[in-house]
């Protein structure tokens, strides 16, 4: 079957673009390997209209039902690759199946960036993670580290200081680049350590999990940080290996350059949310949902002029 349309991933923008996309009356299909996205690990989301104060998991399901209530076909799984066939593409899924679109919409998002330092791919899932919603219960009045600076850095040792006993936030820089009112919190909050300016080099540990960090200059007179636990929110790499190879333009930092109306240098090929460049460093929620609707409506005027 060859469909008008094929939008890959399933955050919010991969999502609104679908329920657009259905207001237009585009045949298409929502494939993603995680529905909802990385929206799903938020453990709480508070700066999305009509929502005062809600879970990342309780609103991606919110979107979900939206989507399934309006008829949308969706394939919970990953693409491997992407081929120009013709005037069309092919695509293939983790499971062999090959399905034929007319027009895409890009919506990969950003894959977790890891801090690349010895100790880190050995302790993983053993004290070292990159989700605090989903492991923190397993640190229940332990000592855990957080590293980054941003909102999600400071969200997770927010949410971990109501589970462990003691959450040092480590950042290379000074002051964190988190919004001003999670700084605040963080900042009144006794559980949680800052340590500026500084990096962690090393993760240590026994033969069954993480003890300590090493970090690039002693901190408190101690070489070593005693931890039993080390969270990563550095932020994230955009998800284009697929698109590379179909030419679609990328800017300095990796992103898909796209147009007012979403599209890329392909005419047929568009982006939307963390994957594309559109928003700069305004990666969130309602941004990705904003351009997932101006994806489907620029597909949909694409269509309507006859794909060209």
């Amino acid at each position: 079957m060859i469909y008008d349309l094929i939008i890959i991933g399933a955050g919010p923008a991969g999502l609104t673009a679908s329920i657009y996309a259905s207001r237009y009356q585009i045949k298409h299909l929502l494939i993603g390997s995680q529905l909802g996205g990385t929206m799903v690990w938020a453990s709480m989301v508070e700066n999305y209209p009509g929502f005062e104060s809600i879970t990342g998991a309780d609103l991606s399901q919110k979107m979900i039902e939206q989507v399934k209530k309006l008829g949308v076909e969706i394939k919970n799984t990953g693409i491997v690759q992407i081929k120009r066939k013709e005037t069309n593409f092919e695509l293939k899924t983790e499971n062999d199946e090959l399905i034929g679109a007319k027009s895409l919409i890009i919506a990969t998002g950003t894959q977790r960036q890891k801090l690349n330092i010895p100790g880190e791919s050995e302790y993983l899932g053993k004290g070292v993670s990159y989700c605090s919603t989903c492991d923190a219960a397993f640190f229940k009045e332990k000592i855990v580290a957080v590293v980054g600076g941003s909102n999600a850095a400071v969200m997770s040792a927010m949410h971990l200081a109501a589970i462990a006993q003691k959450v040092y936030l480590i950042y290379r820089k000074k002051p964190l680049r988190a919004d001003p009112i999670w700084v605040e919190r963080a900042q009144k909050e006794s559980k949680i350590e800052i340590i500026y300016e500084t990096n962690v080099m090393e993760i240590m540990g026994d033969d069954q999990k993480v003890t300590a960090l090493k970090l690039d200059r002693p901190y408190q007179g101690n070489e070593q940080l005693k931890v039993d636990g080390l969270f990563i929110e550095i932020g994230g790499v955009p998800g284009t290996e697929l698109v590379k190879l179909l030419g679609v333009e990328l800017d300095e930092k990796g992103y898909i350059k796209v147009k007012p109306d979403m599209s890329t240098n392909i005419a047929s090929v568009f982006a939307a949310g963390d994957v594309a460049n559109a928003a700069g460093e305004l990666q969130q929620i309602i941004t990705a949902a904003s351009e997932g609707a101006l994806a489907a409506n620029g597909v949909y005027q694409y269509l309507k002029e006859g794909g060209k």
